[in-house]
C-alpha cells in the first residue's frame, strides 16, 4: 500500500486500519531512530515503547488529528475504549486525556526514506 493510499484510508475508513499495518507503513517509508519522548508526564526512554514512538512521530509529521492518531493504534485503542478503568496501554490512555499538548520528543524519531 502506498503512503498516500494509507493516509486516504485513515481519513475515510479508519476502521480498516490495523496496528500492524500502521507499523508496516511507517517501517516501509521511514527510517526510525529510537527516541526518548514524554507523554503528559509518562517518561518513555529511547528504545522503549517503540510502537507508540513511531505512531506519535508519524502523527506529528502528517499533522494528524488526535482521533486519526488514535486510529493508528487500532485494536489497542479499542482495548482501551473497552476497559476505561484499565491500566494497560498507558501511552494511549495519556494521549486520550492530554492530546498533542502532552507529547514531547527529545529529537526526531522518523525521517523519510
Amino acid at each position: 500500500m502506498s503512503l498516500d493510499d494509507f493516509l486516504y484510508t485513515l481519513r475515510n475508513t479508519p476502521e480498516e486500519i490495523t496496528f500492524s499495518l500502521s507499523i508496516s507503513i511507517i517501517d516501509t517509508y521511514y527510517q526510525f531512530t529510537p527516541t526518548a519522548f514524554q507523554n503528559a508526564g509518562l517518561d518513555n526512554p529511547a528504545g522503549t515503547n517503540n510502537g507508540s514512538c513511531k505512531i506519535f512521530s508519524f502523527g506529528l509529521l502528517h499533522k494528524l488529528s488526535e482521533q486519526q492518531t488514535l486510529a493508528l493504534f487500532a485494536q489497542y485503542y479499542q482495548d482501551v475504549l473497552n476497559t476505561p478503568d484499565g491500566d494497560d496501554h498507558q501511552n494511549i490512555r495519556h494521549f486520550m486525556r492530554h492530546r498533542w499538548s502532552g507529547i514531547d520528543f527529545s529529537t526526531a524519531a522518523l525521517t523519510l526514506r
